[in-house]
C-alpha cells in the first residue's frame, strides 16, 4: 500500500471479498477506482472511505468477515481494543452540550495518554470529517474520527470514550439524539477500519449500550469494553 494506487487484487484482499465481486462494484460504478493502462487501479484513500461509509450497512457477520480481512499489526487480533482503550480514555460526565464542545472534550480526554503531539491539528481533522457526514448513528452513538490516519500527529493509535448527561443534536439520522461517543485517532487505513468494524459489532447490542449508560464510573464503562471486546469472536 505504499505505491500511489491498488491493483484488483490487493482491493479485493483489503476488503475481504472476492476478486469478482469487487470487479462488479467498481463496474458499476459502486466502488471508486480508474482504468489506468486498461486496469483497474484504485487510490488507497478513495477505498478507506469507501469502506467507512459501507460499513454502516453491514450486519454482525459481514463486519466480523470485514474485520477479519483487515489484520493491523498495531492491534490485538483477539481484543483490538485492550491496547486502545484505557481508564483514563473514559470518562462519563463528559463535560459538553454542542458537537464542537463533544469533539473538544474527547480530544483532550485522549490527550490524557500524551499520545496526542498535535491536538489543535487532531481537533480540525475530527472537524472537517464531521463537515462531510455526520458519524453520529440512530442508536444515540456517535464515532468520530479524522477522514484519513493520523500518523505524524500520534505517537500510538487510541480511542477514547466519552458520555453526556443527556443526548445532543450531532447530525445522526432522524435527528436522533447522541449521548454516547467514541473518538478513533489511528495512524494508518487498515488500523482504523479494523476499529471501526470492531465498534461496529460491539454496539449493534442495545442492552450492552444500556448499559454503557448505568456505568457508574469511566473505569466500569472501561471494563464494560474491554470485556465484550475479548468475548467478540
Amino acid at each position: 500500500m505504499s505505491r500511489e494506487f491498488l491493483n484488483l487484487d490487493e482491493v479485493a484482499d483489503w476488503l475481504g471479498r472476492d476478486r469478482r465481486t469487487v470487479e462488479k462494484l467498481v463496474q458499476r460504478g459502486i466502488l471508486p477506482g480508474r482504468r489506468i493502462a486498461g486496469e483497474w487501479r484504485f487510490h488507497p484513500a478513495e477505498i478507506t472511505h469507501w469502506a467507512e461509509q459501507d460499513l454502516r450497512t453491514l450486519d454482525a457477520t459481514e463486519l466480523a468477515n470485514f474485520e477479519n480481512s483487515q489484520k493491523s499489526t498495531e492491534l490485538d487480533q483477539q481484543a483490538p481494543l485492550k491496547t486502545l482503550l484505557h481508564p483514563e480514555t473514559c470518562e462519563i460526565q463528559l463535560d459538553a452540550g454542542t458537537k464542537p464542545a463533544v469533539l473538544q472534550a474527547l480530544i483532550e480526554v485522549a490527550g490524557r495518554t500524551w499520545q496526542i503531539w498535535d491536538p489543535a491539528a487532531v481537533l480540525s481533522a475530527v472537524r472537517e470529517r464531521e463537515q462531510v457526514m455526520s458519524t453520529g448513528f440512530e442508536n444515540g452513538v456517535a464515532i468520530p474520527h479524522p477522514r484519513n490516519p493520523l500518523p505524524d500527529v500520534l505517537g500510538q493509535s487510541l480511542v477514547a470514550f466519552g458520555r453526556t448527561s443527556s443526548g445532543i443534536p450531532f447530525g445522526a439520522p432522524r435527528r436522533t439524539l447522541s449521548d454516547l461517543f467514541f473518538l478513533v485517532l489511528a495512524r494508518d487505513a487498515r488500523t482504523h477500519l479494523q476499529i471501526l468494524a470492531r465498534l461496529g459489532r460491539l454496539l449493534q447490542t442495545s442492552d450492552f449500550l444500556e448499559q454503557l449508560r448505568h456505568a457508574g464510573s469511566g473505569t466500569e464503562a472501561c471494563q464494560l469494553l474491554l470485556q465484550a471486546d475479548s468475548q467478540t469472536t
